[in-house]
């Protein structure tokens, strides 16, 4: 049968529907055959974007009809009913006094007595009430008597018929918790920030944020001339053990009556109200009479001196800002770095992806203000798990005061790396606050963030950015030459624009010409477009300044590709593989969300989240030309088994089937809509 050109699917639908009733025809018209179009080559279709697959796979597309209230409710396509604060709270209190809500230490001894808040716990402590309404068990065994060891999650397990007796208590592999005592002086605006304030103050930068201070006359007086800044550096006595290195001591008020004695003025020499550059990386910092670095110390607080008794100690450098030379060194060249994916891009997903092949995983995008505000949500983006041994986190914010204390902040409560800043965001409600891509705007923003960031930490910092925010207005490449020396190991280029989002291919030509203009001490990294090994050899081995690529989208689509960059080959997986690899996010996602009813869900969600982008894979059984691009539009096509059809799908009710085969059937009254509207193929509002 011919194939009409796939122009689009709508038109290709039509052409097949007006070519079969020919094809019925005993003695079809010569005239007619003639005047047929010939089907499009391969390289045709590539041209146009379509992917080329092969013509005995192809088939018409699915008609499909008015969708049935099952279905509508797994798109998300009705509208769900506006609540008003009465039903919230009204759903919220029966919710609470629902036996369903088995109270944790009731759940996890089956022994009622166990809660040691009795009977004033708001959960509920009826077993026998409970059991009669827990739904059965899921096939398969609980993720933590696999790993013989204990659930935690005991009664409440959906699996609790595969535990086992004496088995030893569960291990935590996760990394970088947040502890109540942290959080408890996040909220109360008394965690205290000696290092990024005192760099704020030294590169005379305006501070945004608000700390809360302890009403001392002598901090009064040394923030007489700036109200808006608090130069106090000290704490309680009782939080010093807090945090890890401890960051609440005790200070001698002496250093801010200096400070008031010099009306204010940072103690440095020769400082300036502007913001001061970097020093070169071929100068010395040893023996300058502008920055001083001094050897660790037990008298020193986080690189702060502290004074001693002496009185001629009493006048310090209160920056010390350590050379890069004098940073933990990261060496990206080629290893394979798994892109901060958001949503997507959790811990379960990290965890899959390691198992695959990546060297390096960055967390989940984490919004500064939220980390100040010591919300455990947020704070979770900054969880690691003890596989991901190269690990860094990404925070964003518009400030340079912000920024520099979240540095300062999760440099001495998290466990990581390197640590990087995200001014590419594309997101909307992200660059209206004026951070993410809107810095690109603002290039003097960049180096007041940069330089205070670099200051307050000794692990390598590095920055996200596009090549620009408006299409055509390339500007990257007046970054590269200075970041280093504003005290950056590494910049990662998406070669988009922020107009363009993720439409159109990314603009390689201009990361090599960054690349070229990068010091040579910078690691380049390149972002954009890379789905295969072929696209990996051609970025990084035909560059020589660009380090490594980072690797978004293709891991989304197929996180195996990280083992087809390392084996050199395009791997022809197969539908069971595929199914094996989603029983691996699951497993590890009860591991992490947890084998009750609440975690099988969230694992659930997030797995569906993940099925929206792996629908667009094509095997690579299927195609004329290999391997795949990221731009290709799919056909509608069967595949060589049912299971690898229906993971072709694009209809968000087969996805729920998948994670039925997974996780059992879907609860009552069950919604789903894909978080990610991916506009990777263009579109008329993208130009």
């Amino acid at each position: 049968m011919a194939v009409a050109p796939l122009s689009s699917r709508r038109r290709h639908a039509a052409t097949m529907a007006a070519t079969a009733p020919a094809e019925a025809l005993p003695d079809p018209c010569p005239t007619a055959a003639d005047s047929s179009p010939p089907p499009p080559t391969p390289e045709e279709l590539v041209a146009r974007a379509v992917a080329p697959v092969k013509a005995a796979f192809l088939r018409p597309p699915p008609v499909r009809d008015t969708p049935t209230n099952e279905e509508s409710r797994v798109s998300g396509a009705v509208p769900l009913e506006k609540k008003s604060k009465r039903q919230f709270r009204r759903e919220r209190k029966q919710e609470q006094e629902s036996v369903s809500r088995l109270c944790v230490a009731v759940g996890k001894t089956g022994n009622a007595d166990a809660c040691k808040y009795g009977a004033s716990c708001r959960f509920s402590h009826d077993v026998d009430a409970y059991l009669a309404q827990k739904p059965a068990d899921l096939e398969g065994t609980c993720p933590f008597t696999v790993l013989e060891q204990s659930c935690q999650y005991g009664l409440t397990c959906r699996f609790f018929g595969t535990h086992k007796d004496n088995l030893a208590p569960s291990e935590n592999h996760e990394i970088n918790p947040l502890s109540k005592d942290i959080q408890k002086l996040l909220w109360k605006t008394k965690y205290k920030f000696p290092r990024a304030s005192a760099q704020i103050k030294h590169l005379g930068l305006k501070e945004v944020m608000k700390i809360k201070a302890n009403a001392t006359t002598d901090d009064k007086r040394a923030d007489h001339d700036n109200p808006d800044v608090s130069c106090e550096l000290n704490g309680d006595d009782k939080t010093e053990s807090l945090g890890s290195p401890p960051v609440n001591v005790e200070h001698d008020s002496s250093l801010c009556e200096e400070m008031d004695n010099l009306g204010g003025e940072p103690l440095v020499d020769n400082s300036v109200p502007c913001v001061v550059p970097r020093a070169s990386k071929k100068s010395k910092v040893e023996g300058s009479d502008d920055t001083k670095v001094y050897p660790e110390d037990p008298s020193s607080l986080n690189g702060l001196e502290v004074p001693s008794d002496s009185t001629s100690s009493c006048r310090v450098d209160l920056v010390t800002t350590p050379h890069l030379r004098e940073k933990k060194i990261i060496d990206f060249r080629e290893k394979l770095y798994l892109a901060p994916l958001t949503t997507v891009g959790n811990l379960p997903f990290r965890r899959l992806c390691k198992t695959l092949g990546a060297d390096i995983t960055c967390g989940e995008m984490a919004m500064c203000t939220n980390l100040m505000q010591g919300q455990a949500s947020e704070w979770a983006l900054l969880r690691r798990h003890s596989s991901e041994d190269l690990f860094g986190v990404q925070i964003c914010g518009a400030f340079p005061d912000t920024v520099a204390r979240t540095v300062e902040l999760v440099d001495n409560e998290c466990s990581f790396d390197f640590i990087d800043i995200n001014m590419g965001c594309p997101i909307d409600v992200v660059v209206n606050k004026g951070a993410g891509s809107s810095l690109l705007n603002k290039p003097m923003r960049i180096k007041s963030i940069v330089q205070a960031s670099s200051a307050v930490t000794n692990r390598p910092l590095t920055v996200k950015v596009r090549t620009a925010f408006f299409e055509g207005r390339n500007r990257a490449d007046s970054l590269v030459s200075d970041i280093y020396n504003w005290g950056a190991s590494a910049i990662t280029i998406h070669g988009r624009s922020r107009q363009q989002r993720y439409s159109k291919l990314a603009d390689w030509d201009y990361i090599n010409q960054c690349a070229q203009k990068a010091p040579d001490d910078l690691h380049v990294i390149g972002n954009g477009d890379i789905f295969s090994f072929t696209d990996w050899n051609r970025h990084v081995s035909g560059s020589s300044k660009i380090s490594t690529c980072m690797i978004a989208r293709g891991a989304l689509i197929k996180p195996w590709i990280f083992t087809e960059i390392k084996e050199q080959r395009d791997w022809d997986i197969t539908s069971d593989e595929r199914l094996d690899i989603l029983k691996d996010f699951v497993r590890f996602g009860l591991e992490h969300w947890g084998s009750d009813t609440k975690g099988v869900e969230t694992t659930r969600h997030f797995l569906l989240e993940w099925l929206s982008y792996t629908c667009r894979y094509i095997p690579v059984g299927l195609l004329d030309v290999v391997p795949q691009r990221l731009n290709w539009r799919p056909p509608s096509y069967c595949s060589r088994d049912d299971l690898e059809t229906l993971m072709a799908s694009d209809s968000a009710a087969d996805w729920v089937r998948i994670s039925e085969l997974l996780l059992g059937k879907v609860p009552e009254g069950f919604t789903f809509a894909p978080k990610h509207k991916s506009n990777a193929y263009d579109r008329a509002e993208n130009g």
